[in-house]
């Protein structure tokens, strides 16, 4: 009778293909992590009982009036100490200067913010809560997650990976803080669970999310009702022409009823409380769906 051989165990194992992190991480699985992108947010919102947002858009590099404060007054005296000023000194004291004029855009954002916050914590049913968002980096993005933090709320950060600027701001809250890769799946999520949103003064990031937007809802893309604010008339009026638009037949007059100017913070909040009040508004409604 014969012995039976014995096969020794292999001192490897094959791995399985979702904790392949090298295939993960490659141009083959792309399509892995984009549905990822757009799966893991939808799983935690609903876990965190997130249903309706307030989106804050605006530059990156808006600084704080107490930033911009002491970096003027930080080139004042370094020009004061300085007997022949150079060029460059004279530009980055006009730098300063206007970063100074911008910051008020930084504080109007965390006191529109933590009012919007605040009447939204008052709200009876938790359903009904209305949660700001924005792209959790600095600047204007910051300013509306402290504003938020500083009225006792959660508020959300949509970041997205950078090679430069976005870092994310500390007020955003901690479970809320997601980090994107792609950026239309970022878009996605700025547009989906949003109830209004408010642009400051910003860049080609600024923009692009707001041209965006504005598509969507011109082409009625969205199914709601979706106020939008233009928060720094002195910026967007000079920024971007609308009325030549208007002129030269690129949109139609009925278009510019599409947003709204806004310089104080008080206005822009009653404004957006009447329009968020309304029943087309509330958080009574079922998911917003973009058609197909």
């Amino acid at each position: 009778m014969k012995k039976e051989t014995l096969v020794p165990e292999p001192s490897w194992k094959p791995v399985k293909a979702y904790n392949n992190f090298t295939f993960l991480n490659s141009s083959d699985a792309r399509t892995v992590r984009v549905l990822c992108e757009f799966v893991e947010p939808e799983s935690r919102f609903r876990r965190l009982r997130v249903k309706n947002t307030i989106v804050f858009f605006g530059s990156a590099r808006t600084p704080s009036f107490e930033v911009a404060a002491k970096n003027l007054t930080d080139v004042e005296e370094l020009l004061h100490r300085t007997k022949r000023p150079t060029r460059e000194m004279a530009l980055e004291h006009e730098r300063a200067k206007r970063a100074l004029h911008m910051s008020r855009y930084y504080e109007d954002a965390m006191k529109l913010s933590s009012k919007l916050t605040k009447w939204s914590e008052s709200l009876k049913h938790s359903a009904d809560k209305f949660l700001i968002c924005s792209g959790g980096g600095p600047g204007i993005m910051e300013a509306a997650n402290r504003g938020a933090k500083n009225a006792g709320g959660r508020s959300i950060g949509l970041n997205i990976s950078l090679p430069f600027e976005q870092t994310p701001n500390p007020y955003q809250t901690p479970e809320l803080s997601l980090e994107f890769h792609y950026f239309f799946i970022r878009k996605f999520w700025f547009v989906y669970m949003a109830r209004a949103l408010v642009v400051f003064p910003g860049g080609f990031g600024t923009l692009d999310e707001l041209f965006d937007l504005l598509t969507l809802v011109q082409t009625r893309k969205t199914r709601k009702n979706l106020p939008i604010v233009l928060y720094g008339s002195e910026y967007w009026n000079e920024l971007i022409n609308f009325e030549a638009m208007v002129k030269w037949e690129m949109i139609s007059p009925e278009d510019l009823n599409l947003f709204h100017f806004y310089d104080d913070p008080e206005e822009c909040f009653n404004f957006l409380k009447k329009e968020l009040s309304k029943p087309n508004g509330a958080a009574t409604l079922q998911p917003p769906r973009l058609q197909s």
